[in-house]
């Protein structure tokens, strides 16, 4: 098995002062180090506590060696596409999910940013943790079965504003919500 910790930290941009310090208890760079390089042992409880950290299932750190990888080949910035120094390889949106609840808003027809065909993946949050998705845009469930999505403008306890992506339409407000999913990836088909 090899394992993929130092891949999924590089792609979060964290250092491996970052990933010991979010592992619950915390522990220290150095042992994140080994555990990366295999010179120390990955157990289940690792692979649980790491996975935890960095958002991820635990099944998503390791994989087979005959396990199919797909690689980034390039990255894109002001100055056009520059190869990579060293290989690295891309997560997929399912390798993103974690314990916590996802769920995906498929778009049918072009709305605001959105195009016909895009997949908008969220997470689950509490209302309590609304204030973290502020200027995000978000589902929230509404009475009957229905839902409300745009972009959170206000938060208060028992109480959701939401600004729908289509231009002119006035705000959404959603009273006491189960539950609210913020927008963390966009797929897009070309």
């Amino acid at each position: 098995m090899i394992n993929r910790i130092r891949d999924i930290r590089r792609q979060k941009g964290w250092t491996l002062a970052d990933l010991a310090e979010a592992c619950d208890p915390p522990t220290t760079a150095q042992t994140i180090g080994r555990l990366e390089t295999g010179t120390r042992n990955l157990s289940l409880k690792w692979m649980e506590r790491i996975g935890a950290a960095l958002g991820v299932d635990p099944e998503a750190i390791v994989r087979s060696e005959s396990g199919r990888s797909i690689a980034i080949v390039a990255t894109l910035d002001q100055n056009g596409p520059q190869a990579l120094d060293k290989p690295r390889e891309a997560l997929l949106p399912s390798d993103i999910a974690s314990a916590e609840t996802r769920m995906v808003v498929s778009v049918g027809a072009s709305t605001g940013p959105y195009l016909a065909g895009d997949q908008i993946w969220l997470r689950q949050i509490r209302p309590e943790e609304a204030q973290t998705a502020l200027n995000r845009d978000c589902l929230v469930p509404r009475r009957a079965g229905r839902f409300a999505f745009g972009r959170l403008v206000d938060s208060e306890p028992g109480r959701l504003a939401l600004l729908p992506p289509e231009p002119g339409r006035k705000q959404v407000i959603v009273e006491d919500p189960a539950w609210l999913a913020v927008a963390e990836s966009l797929v897009r088909r070309l």
